[in-house]
């Protein structure tokens, strides 16, 4: 998918040769050469983006047609969710031991600033600026980890999010903290995790490709209007994990309530989650487990359904939300200021925990002209989020910390 027009290699002798030598964290870029910028790659997923491996690897793109950029990696197979053109180095994994001492690695190709999607990044006595990026404060509410992490990193995990002191250790180590929304960003200002600046560098949509549903036939259709087959049921989408959280059983149980429709389960699913959320389908609902799906099947789906659903109790952003509504797809989703935030209220909002509720919002969006007025004020949102425009708040927040 990606291929790479140097080795991390060349990528170093590049650093070498236009970096400055010192002992000082406060250092500014050298005058011989460009600000030596380095992005943490090595959350990007091997297989399929999820939501921090996407952000990453989205802005790793973006900003790379801005200023110079090198990305970490620690499996060359990551190099296939990774733009291509953009120098990388291979290092160690961020869960090895050697995590300890990334810093001197980074110290002698001479970074100038280093940025990671993450608030992880290991090293001491470093000589370079350090941004960390906190997505959300779900998991101190919701403290279950993700089930693809090491047992150990479970365990630490869980521990981890049982007080915020750890947090706020991690933060201040940093030079400035980024997050991807104002509600994240009041979040850690009211829990005081940290003493750093904090920058708000949002998610964005990926470009719409230029065959989809949405600019396909549909070109001369009217605003909003529902593009389902004809005489088939109309079709509502889910994307996303199924971790507790997200509540999926409301939308499940509310389908009883909503006969003509199917339900899309578009992400991966471990067998025994998968298990469970069978038995609690009620009698003749029509809901279909996709267990993954590509990037062209998941817009031509979205471009046909009568809307992108979402009964979350808890989100940083929520990407898929963003997605839909550049799509031109309604979103009906339960009631979060985060949700507020990402849509500007052109939404149909639902109580989280009311599967009443949400049928009754999916069948406002049934509405043709509730619907084109909805869809034609979400895309509007929805343009105002994109890649450049994080990449390019992101790059002033790196050449501020290295004046």
């Amino acid at each position: 998918m990606t291929s790479l027009d140097r080795d991390g290699g060349s990528a170093a002798e590049n650093w070498r040769s236009s970096s400055v030598t010192s002992d000082s964290p406060n250092r500014a870029a050298s005058a011989a050469g460009p600000m030596n910028v380095v992005v943490d790659a090595r959350w990007t997923r091997t297989d399929q983006h999820d939501g921090i491996s996407r952000y990453g690897a989205s802005l790793i793109e973006a900003l790379h047609h801005l200023h110079p950029v090198t990305m970490l990696i620690h499996d060359e197979r990551q190099l296939r969710l990774l733009p291509s053109g953009v120098p990388h180095l291979k290092v160690n994994s961020p869960f090895s031991p050697r995590e300890l001492w990334l810093s001197r690695t980074l110290n002698r190709l001479g970074a100038d600033v280093v940025f990671s999607p993450l608030q992880v990044i290991g090293g001491f006595r470093r000589n370079y600026r350090l941004v960390l990026t906190l997505h959300d404060l779900i998991y101190y509410r919701h403290p279950q980890p993700p089930g693809f992490l090491p047992l150990p990193v479970r365990v630490a995990w869980r521990a981890y999010h049982k007080a915020f002191w750890p947090q706020r250790v991690m933060l201040n180590r940093a030079d400035a903290v980024v997050t991807v929304s104002d509600t994240t960003r009041k979040l850690i200002a009211a829990h005081r995790l940290t003493r750093r600046p904090v920058t708000v560098v949002h998610n964005a949509p990926s470009p719409l490709p230029e065959d989809s549903a949405a600019d396909r036939g549909e070109k001369g259709a009217e605003p909003g209007a529902v593009r389902e087959s004809m005489g088939g049921p109309r079709e509502l989408v889910y994307m996303g994990s199924f971790m507790p959280y997200k509540n999926v059983e409301t939308l499940i149980a509310g389908m009883a309530l909503l006969p003509e429709y199917r339900l899309h389960l578009v992400s991966r699913i471990a067998p025994e989650r998968e298990a469970e959320l069978r038995a609690q389908l009620p009698p003749g609902v029509d809901v279909v487990f996709w267990r993954g799906i590509g990037e062209s099947d998941y817009q031509e789906l979205l471009g046909r359904a009568s809307a992108l659903v979402t009964a979350s109790r808890d989100e940083g952003f929520g990407l898929p939300i963003i997605e839909a509504m550049n799509a031109g797809t309604p979103v009906v989703c339960s009631d979060l200021e985060i949700f507020h935030e990402v849509t500007g209220g052109h939404a149909k909002f639902f109580e989280p925990g009311s599967a009443k509720d949400f049928a009754t919002a999916v069948r406002e969006v049934a509405d043709p002209r509730a619907r084109a007025d909805l869809v034609a004020a979400a895309r509007g949102q929805a343009a105002k989020f994109s890649w450049a425009n994080s990449a390019e708040r992101l790059l002033e927040l790196l050449r501020d910390l290295v004046r």
